[in-house]
């Protein structure tokens, strides 16, 4: 993406970390090739490439990851390390589990890693992601950009975007806020006791999609991937698709139950799909299909495991309608 749309704040932002340590502002943009008078130009935006290669700047500069923000300096190629040591793993559940070991091993100041349980949402699990002293980003960039890079990396390990039901941080809406919403995804939630996200726990079932070959372009570009802003689809269709996502395919709710949700009336709801070329069933069963196919295609599960992860009470049932969705039976999938 092209568009200068991201604001100005992130400019001066991202180098107070180097400036503290001895680093002038304007030599590092100068470095990126970002004139340097934008500093002072509040209402000047920036384009991704452009805070791509400033971030990149300020690491080489720091030689810190975590860009001088954090009480305790991340050695360059930690990342790229912890790259390694998640690939090969089978689902997204694994990745989350080794990234986490991975850090709490070397980097004193991050405290990550899953909650037992998140008592806010049913079949949500929490992974935490927060900073233990966060003194020295007054900013909150590096716990916005840790939150975001692991939001990120996750929807690009299992090569789709994830739902996530929250994202939530332990200071206050700071004033750019409403770029938060640009940002992250589900529901936003501030002065919290820890900073992290929440996911229905089937996401840590999708399968792991991506190469070795795949990985060394993604840490090549890095972190290009992680700023990138997906398009938005303002479609009903899709906030349907979204809300639907938070739930296990067994228990999705019914058209009552979304128009509850949405604020709208059942008729209107099924009025608006239908003028956009779908249903409530339609959308229901793309989910289904959709994960069914992932799953037989990239895990080791039997038959009757896949039709219980989609939301089948019975395995003749998801047979029969496998077949009528690819037009193969499941046991003839990867002939």
């Amino acid at each position: 993406m092209t568009k200068a749309h991201i604001l100005n704040h992130y400019l001066r932002a991202t180098v107070r970390g180097a400036e503290r340590l001895g680093h002038p502002p304007e030599a590092l943009l100068a470095q990126a090739g970002i004139p340097a008078q934008w500093l002072r130009q509040p209402d000047r935006r920036i384009t991704e490439a452009q805070l791509t290669r400033l971030i990149q700047t300020v690491w080489r500069c720091t030689r810190d990851e975590f860009m001088g923000f954090s009480t305790h300096a991340c050695h360059l190629g930690t990342f790229a390390l912890m790259a390694d040591y998640c690939l090969g793993s089978a689902t997204l559940g694994a990745i989350l589990r080794k990234s986490a070991r991975f850090y709490r091993t070397l980097c004193d100041n991050l405290d990550i890693g899953f909650e037992p349980h998140d008592p806010g949402g049913d079949r949500q699990v929490f992974f935490r992601l927060s900073l233990r002293d966060s003194r020295q980003d007054p900013d909150h960039l590096l716990q916005e950009f840790l939150l975001l890079m692991w939001q990120r990396f996750s929807c690009w390990w299992v090569s789709q975007r994830i739902p996530f039901a929250t994202t939530r941080f332990s200071y206050p809406a700071p004033a750019h806020a409403s770029e938060y919403r640009l940002l992250f995804a589900g529901d936003l939630r501030f002065e919290q006791p820890v900073c992290g996200f929440s996911v229905h726990e089937k996401y840590l079932q999708l399968p792991v999609t991506r190469s070795d070959a795949e990985l060394r372009t993604f840490l090549r570009e890095a972190p290009a991937y992680i700023l990138h802003r997906p398009s938005q689809d303002e479609s009903l269709g899709h906030r349907v698709r979204a809300l639907l996502s938070a739930y296990s395919y067994s228990d999705m709710p019914g058209l009552e139950a979304l128009a509850r949700q949405l604020h709208m009336t059942p008729r209107s709801i099924g009025r608006k799909l239908q003028e956009e070329g779908t249903s409530l069933r339609d959308i229901k069963t793309s989910l289904r299909r959709e994960h069914a196919i992932r799953l037989m295609s990239t895990e080791n599960l039997t038959i009757a495991e896949i039709s219980e992860r989609v939301g089948f009470s019975e395995t003749a049932s998801f047979c029969r309608a496998f077949k009528r969705w690819t037009g193969k039976s499941p046991s003839h999938w990867n002939d």
